[in-house]
């Protein structure tokens, strides 16, 4: 089959049957661990942990991932989609919360593949957790497959996602990603024991010397969203890690006290619901080992 791909905003027109999309990524999915992960919000790992499934690739490559071996280093294993649905499977089988596909977006055909072959023997949510750089066309697709998107909304300036993540647009195609995951999950629904059966969380990491630039953020949220359909999580996690390039000198320390606390604070203001972190978490110990446990 050839195909130019349009799965994301990039448009990239690759035929990834024979070559790789700005994402890096073919046309089979490659998977870099798969594991219960007790760290994502309380909602989303409330009780043994979400099942979480991390897809190497990106189409951001923003240039501070705390992800950096498989979303920019494309670290990982190819599998087949039989192969994933039985991932998904093992993972409902070892307690999981929910399945969380970590940055999927450029496996959405695979993903949907395995997701029908294993949907009648799966009974946990299903979590698209993604960096926000989305198409609403695509996410027409998820309809119906999809319980709970957890999308990043990075950047509100078109100057900053550029200088970072090569991608102008980027507040443009995630607000209006961020719309049609609400339209498609509704008002938030939860279990009894706290967990997240559907619906919208929004991340949000607040980077160091652009604390402007994240209220902005809030700010939209909260003019464009109701508590009712969404969740905000307001990150704290940022780690100058030491691969970042001596071109982003402000990408070179932790965020401080007065930035994160000016962020949450606009945010409690505006009657926002949702999760703050501690500064311990801006720690590389939070980073997954990526050494294909799980595959």
């Amino acid at each position: 089959m050839n195909y130019e791909c349009k799965l994301c905003p990039r448009e990239c027109g690759a035929d990834r049957t024979k070559e790789k999309g700005f994402c890096g990524a073919g046309d089979k999915a490659v998977v870099a661990r798969a594991s219960l992960h007790k760290w994502e919000e309380p909602c989303i790992s409330y009780k043994n942990g979400a099942g979480t499934v991390f897809f190497s690739g990106c189409n951001l490559h923003c240039c501070f991932c705390q992800n950096n071996k498989i979303s920019n280093e494309l670290f990982g294993k190819e599998i087949s989609d039989e192969e994933l649905g039985d991932i998904f499977l093992r993972l409902q089988d070892m307690g999981a919360d929910n399945i969380d596909l970590v940055t999927p977006t450029h496996f959405i055909p695979n993903i949907i593949n395995a997701l029908d072959m294993v949907k009648s023997n799966l009974s946990v949510p299903v979590v698209y957790n993604c960096g926000g750089y989305e198409s609403v066309e695509t996410l027409k697709m998820l309809d119906g497959y999809i319980d709970i998107y957890l999308p990043d909304m990075k950047y509100f300036s078109s100057e900053i996602s550029a200088k970072y993540s090569n991608a102008p647009d980027y507040f443009e195609k995630a607000s209006a990603a961020v719309l049609a995951m609400i339209k498609q999950t509704g008002e938030l629904k939860f279990n009894d024991e706290g967990g997240l059966l559907k619906g919208t969380v929004i991340r949000h990491m607040v980077l160091p010397s652009h604390r402007h630039d994240s209220m902005e953020i809030i700010r939209w949220i909260a003019e464009n969203t109701a508590p009712k359909n969404v969740l905000v999580s307001i990150m704290n996690q940022y780690t100058p890690f030491e691969f970042i390039s001596d071109k982003y000198p402000e990408l070179k320390r932790r965020v401080t006290k007065m930035e994160y606390n000016s962020v949450v604070n606009l945010a409690a203001e505006l009657g926002i619901n949702g999760f703050t972190q501690q500064k311990s978490s801006a720690s590389q110990e939070y980073v997954p080992d990526f050494d294909l446990s799980g595959i």
